[in-house]
């Protein structure tokens, strides 16, 4: 996911099990990632090379590794300068880059790290995000990648989104396409447009994800369960990261308004997008899951895909999608 920072898969690996096994040795890191001690060198090379590896201030002669918060906004600012004209590439690396904080919080969660706040439970994350939208001041963004939104947390939300845009905020919201489908969702979000709030939807989402004035974001520790848990975070690497990812997806979305066109294929972006996560071999529920549709509704467009790329496998789908120049933009 990170190979355009400039991390192979084996130094990402070696470089993930250095996070969450920081003390392990060559030896070690071989053992519990299945490589072999030249593949784990070689990893380790490149991340002293990429300042991802740093001395330790505890044992002389170790090396500690440095957390993605730091080291990975160094490598994407790096990689911003050298590679202007591949911007799709940098997106991509953003949204990785994203997902690893995210990931680094869950397996870190007692850490008192600088910039960071571990909040548990549903009535902690509610009572953070209350304080934290009264001290907005400019502008929240948020990712919502649960599709149509329930009724019970439209109703809940009103009062205090029609308070921010009354101060002023700028508000700036990323649905998934699913929700264009959902009247109560598209009821809503016209009552918000005309309040001034502003609205795009995406095939799928990252994270779930909500930055203040961009001086803090919000984002859960599990992004199967966002009630379990979440941190917030203020460390200006990692807030850089993270709106330049909101930015680059705000910028590809298709505002509310605006209806859904093909592409030269003739396909819409969901599925375009359902053509990627079928080459990919994802299950049927896991597709749901990225759309924010029901299990029955990927399966249909699975198959219909598939129908028309007259494959009896997924397998099979991925490789008539690539012969057709399906995917040739997305690889």
């Amino acid at each position: 996911m990170l190979k355009s920072l400039g991390l192979d898969s084996v130094a990402e690996a070696v470089y993930r099990g250095l996070l969450t096994q920081p003390r392990d040795g060559v030896a070690d890191l071989a053992e519990r990632l299945e490589l072999t001690t030249d593949q784990v060198r070689h990893g380790l090379d490149t991340l002293s090379e990429l300042s991802l590896l740093r001395p330790s201030y505890e044992r002389e002669g170790e090396l500690w590794p440095v957390s993605p918060e730091v080291g990975l906004q160094v490598l994407m600012a790096r990689q911003q300068a050298e590679l202007a004209a591949h911007q799709k590439r940098l997106e991509e690396s953003r949204a990785a880059a994203a997902r690893l904080i995210a990931e680094y919080a869950e397996i870190r969660p007692d850490d008192n790290r600088p910039h960071s706040e571990r909040l548990t439970g549903i009535d902690q994350i509610r009572d953070r995000l209350a304080a934290l939208t009264r001290e907005t001041r400019e502008e929240v963004m948020t990712f919502a990648p649960d599709g149509p939104q329930r009724p019970e947390h439209i109703e809940a939300a009103k009062p205090l989104n029609q308070e921010l845009l009354e101060r002023g905020v700028r508000m700036r919201t990323v649905y998934l396409n699913s929700a264009r489908n959902s009247p109560h969702t598209l009821q809503y979000v016209s009552w918000l447009s005309k309040l001034g709030g502003e609205v795009r939807t995406v095939p799928t989402l990252p994270t779930r994800l909500i930055v203040v004035d961009r001086k803090a974001a919000v984002i859960p520790v599990n992004s199967n369960n966002s009630a379990e848990g979440a941190v917030v975070l203020t460390g200006q690497g990692t807030l850089t990261a993270l709106c330049a990812l909101f930015d680059s997806v705000w910028n590809g979305a298709r505002p509310l308004n605006e209806e859904s066109r093909a592409d030269d294929q003739g396909l819409t972006d969901q599925q375009s997008m359902v053509v990627i996560l079928l080459a990919e071999g994802h299950t049927d529920e896991t597709i749901a899951k990225r759309l924010g549709v029901s299990p029955r509704t990927a399966r249909r467009l699975a198959s219909e895909l598939m129908t028309r790329l007259g494959a009896r496998s997924r397998f099979e789908a991925g490789v008539r999608a690539v012969q057709n120049g399906w995917l040739s933009e997305q690889r």
